[in-house]
């Protein structure tokens, strides 16, 4: 079964070493990693809040957590060297469309037997609260039959707010809630309305796990200017189902005042 120890080098070396730095900086507190499978395929499903979420979230899994990012950066040695070492998967469009070439190298890590890390919001959350999921995540774990781990952190964007260098000492809670067993869907799993309920059932799981007021527009529109949202706006009690979405694929997309990460960590 896949390990640390066919994770690549510079992985097996920052799992040692960063955790006994990061931890006790952010006093990060742990509940629920027993939910996460220790030996077979899953999908970590995670809200998306801070650029410190990409390290706290898989180096506090005792096995490897892979992530989605563009080929683009395997183009140069200057970002090749670490997005390799760290774990990222490069997604190749090879003529097609992001989303389908996310779905297809998603699922392949996902069939050797691997976790894969995603975002479902796409993006972080402008203001803190949580928004409508894409469904990527959730069409990777149909078409590769294996459970969502919903996947929730607190105190992350006070630790490294959007736009910060410096992080601050502040408490970082991760919850992982009980795998989502989806397979009810798996015969429907072309149906946009089955996707919708899908990921909207993993967004209300996320939504509880993190106590986040939640906005059923998709995040990325919200920083665009697209939708225009204020924090006075109401939020809805829960994911609503609708099968107008038009951002399925789980290739990330990177913010433009993050510093340079594992673009798949943020995953659109």
């Amino acid at each position: 079964m896949p390990g640390l120890r066919d994770a690549p080098r510079m992985y097996r070396v920052l799992r040692r070493a960063l955790p006994p730095l990061v931890n006790p900086y952010f006093r990060v507190s742990l509940e629920g990693l027993d939910n996460v499978p220790t030996d077979e395929p899953a999908v970590l499903a995670c809200n998306h809040r801070s650029f410190v979420d990409s390290i706290i979230l898989p180096l506090n899994v005792p096995r490897p957590v892979y992530f989605l990012g563009k080929a683009d950066y395997w183009d140069s040695w200057r970002t090749r060297w670490f997005f390799q070492g760290t774990g990222v998967v490069p997604v190749y469009r090879d003529g097609g469309n992001k989303d389908d070439a996310s779905l297809r190298t998603g699922v392949e890590i996902l069939r050797r037997g691997e976790l894969l890390g995603i975002y479902p919001e796409g993006t972080r959350s402008p203001d803190g609260r949580l928004y409508r999921g894409k469904t990527g995540p959730v069409r990777m774990a149909l078409e590769a039959d294996v459970p969502v781990v919903p996947c929730a952190i607190e105190g992350s964007d006070i630790a490294l707010p959007s736009g910060s260098y410096r992080p601050r000492r502040h408490p970082v809670r991760v919850t992982y809630g009980e795998p989502l067993d989806l397979s009810r869907y798996r015969d429907r799993r072309d149906d946009p309305f089955v996707l919708r309920s899908a990921t909207d059932e993993l967004m209300y799981e996320i939504m509880m796990l993190s106590g986040q007021e939640y906005v059923d527009e998709y995040a990325a529109k919200v920083k665009s200017g697209d939708v225009a949202l204020t924090l006075d706006d109401e939020p809805t009690e829960q994911p609503g189902v609708d099968a107008g979405d038009d951002a399925a694929g789980g290739e990330p997309s990177r913010d433009r005042d993050d510093p340079p990460h594992q673009d798949g960590r943020a995953a659109s």
